[in-house]
């Protein structure tokens, strides 16, 4: 069992590191740089090459059934989803084979939205305390759920 966070814009790194730590699990958080290595041995920071989305590419290619992954990248998801693996937002949602292909719909609905109309620029919702305990008992589950 291994925790893959997708280190792009992933406000809850230290979340992972004290779950997956209480949990003694294997983390490894994936990134084309600029994000300083945990002293944790249980954490690998993995440095990829600069590029759209071949962090994405390299977790997709080992994320499997009993894998926990973390991202808000919903195309990486359905890749992992496919694969096996259980899926976190970082707010706590999970993304299963019931609910990632809407989530991919609307992915790319508000994607044409935003190139028809340039004012539905950042529209995003904060990440709030609420997001991060959602998220926190979410992670909890799924390690639980994977152990098993």
């Amino acid at each position: 069992m291994t925790i893959y966070v997708d280190a792009d814009a992933c406000p809850v790194k230290a979340e992972v590191e004290r779950v997956g730590s209480r949990h003694s699990v294997s983390m490894k958080i994936v990134s084309n740089g600029g994000i300083r290595p945990s002293q944790n041995p249980l954490i690998e920071t993995i440095v990829v090459d600069a590029g759209p989305d071949v962090a994405d590419m390299w977790i997709a290619e080992r994320a499997g059934r009993g894998d926990v992954v973390i991202t808000n990248d919903i195309p990486l998801a359905a890749k992992c989803v496919a694969a096996g693996a259980q899926v976190l937002r970082h707010d706590g949602e999970a993304l299963t084979d019931n609910n990632v292909g809407q989530a991919l719909a609307m992915r790319d609905l508000m994607t044409d939205m935003r190139a028809a109309d340039p004012f539905l620029q950042g529209r995003n919702k904060g990440f709030t305390k609420a997001d991060r305990s959602r998220f926190l008992d979410a992670l909890e589950r799924a390690l639980r759920k994977a152990g098993r």
